[in-house]
């Protein structure tokens, strides 16, 4: 059974690969490492119980030095996206706004929304709003 361990390393090492990249979120890169490692144990000759003592070893030990690290690195920050912007912007009506009737709409920044209040109430032309939300392709508003 031994002589088969170098195989079966190669395999997971090509699996979790495999795996690694298709996720990209790390979570199989340590069970390379210690496949590769194990890999090596076998082909200088090393028993199966060293091998899988050499694969638990640096696969634990990669895996917990490093995890943190790596975290840390790729923690992504939220970056709005052009319409995340509006959220708390002061906005104008343009048009009365009833959520009743679907109608109404406001302009912020030089931009013109379909617009719904917060809280059901009916806006009037001209009044100040302040945008608390995005709903699809409307704008949640409340009245300042």
């Amino acid at each position: 059974m031994e002589q088969y361990f170098p195989y079966i390393w190669l395999a997971l090492i090509v699996i979790t690969a495999i795996l690694e990249t298709v996720t990209a979120q790390l979570i199989s890169i340590w069970i390379v490492v210690g496949g590769v490692a194990a890999l090596l144990t076998a082909v200088l000759g090393g028993p199966g119980w060293l091998q899988m003592a050499v694969f638990v070893v640096v696969t634990l030990t990669t895996l917990i030095v490093t995890r943190p690290l790596v975290k840390k690195l790729v923690r992504t920050k939220k970056v709005s996206t052009n319409a995340d912007r509006y959220v708390g912007q002061k906005a104008q009506v343009i048009l009365p706004i009833d959520n009743q009737q679907g109608t109404g709409q406001v302009k912020v920044e030089g931009s013109i929304w379909s617009a719904r209040t917060v809280d059901g109430s009916t806006l009037e032309a001209g009044d100040s709003v302040t945008v608390e939300a995005i709903e699809g392709v409307k704008l949640l508003v409340k009245k300042q």
